[in-house]
C-alpha cells in the first residue's frame, strides 16, 4: 500500500456508466478526480446490459418516466428535469455514437453492442482527465475535517467531495455487492434492506415446464397475502423452464414473498362473469364440437388451452355438451384468476436491479448530495 496520502477535489467509487459518467461531468469542470473500481475493469455490468446490446434510455418525456418508477417517481423528477433523456441522447450523439429507437421506444446504440456506450464513457473519462485505478477495492470510507478518507487495496486517499456509485447487489459477479451500502451506514445512513427486484418467480407445482418459451401480451395480476389483495398489476408473461418472467412478472417480482398467491387473468378483457356466459353460448351453439375446438375460439395458444383442459381434469376430445357447469366454471376460473403459490422469488444471480437501499428520505433530491453527513 501507499504511504502518502493522495489528495484530489472528488473520489468516485465504482466504475459503472453512473460512476464513469460523473467523473468526467465532475473533470469538465475543472475538478481532479480519482475513481476507483474493484474489478479489473470498469463497466462490467453495463455490457451485459440488454443482453449485451444495452437499452440506454427511452423515448418519451418526464411524465412518462416518473410513472414508470411507482411510488418513489416523484423523488427523480428534477434529477430527470435538469438532464431528461433527449439530452442523454445528445450527448452520446456528440461524442460519435449512433443511436437508434425501436418500436417501442427503447434507444440503443446502432450498433446493438455495449462495449460502443462504455467505450464513449472511458474515452471521455480520459481525455478530461479522470484518473482511473481498476483492481482497487475500497475497504473504508471515513469523514474527516478535510472532507473523507478512503481507504483501499491501492492507497490511501483524500477528498472533500465522495461519490458513492457502486450500485446494488444484482449479478454479483459483475463487481455488485453492495459495498456502497455498507459505506453509507458507516458515514451515518439508514438502511432498507435490500431484495432482489427485477426477477422471475418460481411457484410451487409450476405446471408450464414444457411450454417455456409462451410467452402473453396485456396480462392482468393480483397479488396476494394472508388473505388480503396487496396488488394489482398488468403487463406480459413469459413460462420458462422453471417457473415465470417477462416484463409484467418482472415488474411485481419486488413484491412478492414466498406464500403469497399471484393470480392470473389469461383473458384480462373479460371479467369471469362474461366468460362463463360465453363459454356456455359457445357449448351451447356447438355442442357437437370438441372442447379443444370450443376453446381455440379465444386468442390463447393451443397448447396453452390443452394444458389448461388437463388441469381441470376435461379430456380436449369430449363434446362440448358433455361440458358440465362445473366444468365451465373450473376453466374460467383458470383462464381468469389461475392461481400461483410463490415459493420464492429469483435471486441476486437473476435479479436486473435491487429493491432497498439509501433512504430516500436522506438525500436531497435536487442534488442527490447526503442530507446526513
Amino acid at each position: 500500500m501507499r504511504s502518502t496520502v493522495e489528495e484530489y477535489a472528488a473520489v468516485i467509487i465504482g466504475g459503472g456508466p453512473a460512476g464513469l459518467f460523473c467523473a468526467a461531468q465532475a473533470a469538465s469542470e475543472g475538478l481532479s478526480v480519482l475513481l476507483l473500481e474493484k474489478m479489473p475493469s470498469c463497466g462490467r455490468k453495463l455490457l451485459i446490459t440488454g443482453s449485451g446490446q444495452c437499452n440506454l434510455t427511452h423515448e418519451g418525456d418526464v411524465r412518462e418516466f416518473i410513472a414508470k418508477y411507482g411510488d418513489h417517481g416523484p423523488f427523480l423528477r428534477m434529477a430527470l428535469r435538469a438532464f431528461p433523456p433527449g439530452d442523454l441522447m445528445a450527448w452520446f450523439s456528440a461524442r460519435g455514437l449512433p443511436l437508434e429507437t425501436d418500436e417501442s421506444g427503447k434507444v440503443f446504440p446502432a450498433s446493438r453492442k455495449a462495449s460502443d456506450v462504455l467505450a464513449v464513457l472511458i474515452r471521455e473519462c480520459g481525455d478530461r482527465g479522470v484518473e482511473i485505478r481498476c483492481s482497487a477495492p475500497v475497504r473504508e470510507v471515513m469523514r474527516d475535517a478535510g472532507g473523507f478518507c478512503i481507504r483501499s487495496d491501492r492507497g490511501e486517499y483524500r477528498a472533500p467531495s465522495l461519490v458513492i456509485a457502486t450500485g446494488g447487489c444484482s449479478y454479483p459477479a459483475t463487481g455488485s455487492t453492495g459495498d456502497g451500502f455498507s459505506f453509507a451506514r458507516a458515514l451515518g445512513h439508514t438502511l432498507i434492506p435490500a431484495r432482489p427486484a427485477l426477477t422471475p418467480v418460481y411457484v410451487e407445482g409450476y405446471p408450464f415446464s414444457d411450454l417455456a418459451g409462451v410467452s402473453f401480451s396485456h396480462l392482468s395480476f393480483a397479488l396476494f397475502r394472508d388473505g388480503r389483495k396487496l396488488r394489482a398489476a398488468s403487463g406480459d408473461l413469459l413460462f420458462t423452464h422453471t417457473g415465470l418472467s417477462g416484463p409484467g412478472i418482472l415488474h411485481i417480482s419486488r413484491t412478492v414473498l414466498p406464500g403469497d398467491l399471484l393470480k392470473v387473468s389469461f383473458l384480462p378483457a373479460m371479467s369471469a362473469d362474461v366468460l362463463k356466459r360465453d363459454l356456455a353460448a359457445r357449448t351451447a351453439a356447438s355442442g357437437q364440437q370438441t372442447v379443444k375446438r370450443i376453446l381455440a375460439g379465444y386468442p390463447l395458444p393451443a397448447r396453452f388451452l390443452t394444458r389448461i383442459a388437463d388441469i381441470a381434469g376435461i379430456p380436449t376430445g369430449m363434446t362440448g355438451a358433455h361440458l358440465t357447469k362445473k366444468d365451465r366454471d373450473e376453466l374460467v376460473r383458470l383462464l381468469t384468476a389461475f392461481p400461483f403459490w410463490v415459493t420464492r422469488p429469483g435471486g441476486w444471480n437473476e435479479a436486473m436491479v435491487t429493491s432497498g437501499g439509501i433512504c430516500l428520505d436522506e438525500i436531497n433530491p435536487k442534488t442527490m448530495e447526503s442530507r446526513r453527513v
